[in-house]
């Protein structure tokens, strides 16, 4: 097997086995003074005074932060932080986090999504704080990082504002969107070496809020695959979708056409019904505010409306 796209890395790498948020952040009240004390990855902290120089080597975090008000006070984020465009993106990895590159920036607060006890260690030993923020398995995950956060920036307020807003979002596209009929299905491509998403998995479970069902639920040797499961062309053709999502338009340059050409494919019930639905690989690889956009793409595509590429 070839090297995971980026997408697929984000749901499999860090999401697709998740581990629970760490104890003892949540539950924050509405304050935003300070000390704030909090049970992080490396230890119990204390922040005497509200963080101003914030690394974040998550995408989600970062969209987070930016969402509940906490931008100003971001110093830098990792390559794959592209949202919002004024992140201060650098070349940090928050796959293999550099602890001398990330001690450079004179940092309050790191913020990572991927837990490593060696890297830890070290941030601990330079009394950096790290708060881990792994990829969520379900909506209730995803709503449970605002608070941390919240309470660790100094926006706890702000933090609960935006989950207020996110499902407020979701419940009215859930009650106004037609939902699919019963034996709805899809194939959801994260590349095109046809690795897909069950409806198990934090997607899956976000469209399954519409009725759809994701074909690889039946596919082989789910258990080893942490619900992500490579599919082939003829799995693919037996299950003829009703409709296909392609989370790989970015990193693979997958489009309507391209799958339309692939052998045997023009015959699929969903490319005959021109219902091939383009993604932003990065929204749909996310656990973040844009969640609703996600939503809102497969809420349109059971309309029949266009769906653009969002940024």
């Amino acid at each position: 097997m070839r090297s995971l796209p980026k997408s697929l890395l984000a749901l499999l790498v860090l999401g697709g086995f998740s581990i629970p948020l760490v104890s003892g952040a949540s539950g924050a009240s509405s304050t935003t003074s300070f000390p704030v004390t909090l049970k992080l990855a490396d230890g119990t902290f204390t922040f005497k005074t509200r963080p101003d120089a914030i690394v974040s080597l998550s995408p989600t975090s970062t969209e987070m932060l930016y969402a509940i008000g906490a931008g100003p006070q971001v110093k830098a984020v990792d390559s794959y932080s592209d949202y919002p465009p004024n992140a201060p993106k650098t070349t940090l990895s928050g796959y293999q986090p550099n602890v001398e590159a990330i001690a450079k920036y004179n940092p309050d607060l790191v913020i990572v999504a991927s837990d490593a006890s060696s890297f830890n260690t070290q941030m601990a030993a330079l009394k950096i704080p790290v708060l881990y923020a792994p990829a969520a398995a379900n909506l209730s995950q995803a709503y449970a990082q605002y608070g941390p956060l919240g309470k660790a920036t100094g926006h706890v307020a702000q933090a609960k504002k935006e989950v207020a807003s996110i499902k407020a979002k979701i419940a009215h596209i859930v009650a106004t969107a037609p939902h699919a009929k019963k034996g709805t299905t899809y194939y959801y491509e994260l590349e095109p070496d046809y690795y897909s998403a069950t409806s198990a998995t934090f997607v899956g479970k976000l469209f399954s809020l519409l009725g759809l069902a994701s074909i690889a639920d039946s596919a082989k040797g789910l258990a080893s695959s942490g619900g992500y499961p490579q599919l082939n062309a003829e799995f693919i053709l037996k299950a003829n979708p009703t409709y296909i999502f392609l989370a790989d338009t970015i990193c693979c340059e997958a489009t309507a056409a391209s799958v339309a050409a692939r052998p045997g494919w023009s015959a699929l019930n969903a490319v005959k019904d021109h219902r091939i639905v383009p993604l932003n690989d990065d929204i749909a690889s996310r656990w973040g505010p844009r969640i609703t956009i996600l939503l809102q793409d497969a809420a349109d595509a059971l309309e029949g409306k266009h769906v653009p590429v969002t940024s």
